[in-house]
């Protein structure tokens, strides 16, 4: 086994101690012979970390291959002086084939004393909202505008690994030294995307709010509402999403949701229709205590689709309620609303409520 070490300058992208203590920190990068820890071999592991005021690159590989289980006892041997495992998808692959392969090789070791963080399991839940193209760490090289070239995929290195355990040719081991160091160089320019998960995942304050009025090419109006919130994290990259009747432009610290309105009559439907009359030139529905008073001719017993009262007003979308009385279009409509007469947009609680409704609406899986 060859243990190889050296300092490196890192860039500053993200505020590190939002996860923890800088010292705490154990970034790691695993190349292997194949995808399944049961019939593939581990054979380099690579760590970034800061101490005494700088970071610090360590890798251990194994030049023989019978090298992988010391491989694994330095590696695990050197966890022990960190709180904090950060990776890229590292839950879904790197982790579980270690452990798959301290099993396989009778080791005791696990990752039970320390917290993992995966940037690809962050930001998976914002993937639609944010627009990425897949969870690839390219499209969220390109989400955030890094341009970086690898040469040699992890697959291509397999067969330089088996002609290296062969030959031992120094160029093949650079290439394979330098591959996973590259690796580890370019998690920091992946790190900003954490600014998303902080900016989405915290409460949004209400900043302002105001009712815009749209005119369309023949001349008929329409209401928007436009809600504009702040958060105490910035993203380093705009983005904007729309998905009717909700669109959001997001910059900065800033959000801005602009939601469609309706403007006409909606009803709300009462769930005990059996207690209720529908009074049929009055099209609405009364509670049969004072149903029993109009004339038998005008009146029938209510259905489920026929208990109801109408309101003409201009009406906000729900997608659950939270404002009442809830209003729909029909007792089956899967978007309900809340006058905005009876909507108050300053009770906090309601308020957050409802922002997380339109960033689920919108792609958010939260």
């Amino acid at each position: 086994m060859i243990t190889i070490q050296k300092q490196l300058s890192l860039p500053s992208t993200y505020p590190l101690e939002r996860i923890g203590h800088l010292e705490d920190l154990l970034f790691f990068d695993i190349e292997t012979t194949g995808f399944s820890g049961d019939y593939s071999n581990l054979y380099l592991i690579g760590c970034t970390y800061f101490r005494d005021g700088s970071w610090s690159l360590i890798q251990w590989f194994a030049d023989t291959a019978d090298s992988e289980a010391e491989l694994l006892h330095r590696f695990f041997e050197f966890l022990k002086q960190f709180s904090t495992v950060i990776h890229f998808n590292g839950d879904g692959f790197d982790i579980p084939y270690l452990l798959k392969r301290c099993a396989h090789l009778g080791l005791p070791y696990d990752f039970s004393g320390v917290e993992s963080l995966d940037i690809y399991k962050k930001i998976k839940p914002y993937r639609n909202l944010l627009g990425l193209e897949s969870m690839k760490q390219k499209a969220i090289e390109q989400f955030l505008g890094v341009s970086r070239t690898d040469k040699y995929s992890g697959g291509q290195l397999i067969q330089v690994y088996q002609d290296y355990l062969i030959t031992h040719e120094a160029f093949l081991y650079d290439l394979l030294i330098l591959h996973n160091e590259d690796d580890l160089k370019g998690m920091p320019t992946i790190l900003p995307i954490l600014n998303y998960v902080d900016f989405l995942q915290n409460p949004l304050r209400l900043k302002r709010h105001q009712i815009l009025k749209e005119t369309d090419l023949f001349g008929a109006c329409s209401h928007l509402l436009e809600l504009v919130c702040e958060s105490d994290y910035n993203i380093p990259v705009a983005f904007s999403r729309e998905e009717p009747p909700v669109s959001c432009l997001a910059d900065g610290n800033c959000v801005t949701f602009t939601i469609e309105l309706f403007d006409g009559t909606l009803k709300h439907f009462y769930p005990n229709y059996k207690d209720y009359y529908y009074l049929i030139y009055e099209d609405a529905a009364v509670h049969k205590s004072v149903g029993e008073f109009v004339d038998r001719d005008a009146r029938v017993k209510a259905t489920a689709k026929t208990c109801y009262t109408k309101k003409e007003d201009c009406f906000l979308p729900q997608f659950e309620p939270i404002w009442e009385p809830v209003m729909k279009q029909e007792l089956k409509s899967r978007l309900s609303y809340a006058a905005l007469s009876d909507v108050c947009l300053k009770d906090g609680e309601c308020v957050n409520r409802y922002l997380s409704q339109l960033l689920k609406h919108l792609g958010a899986r939260i």
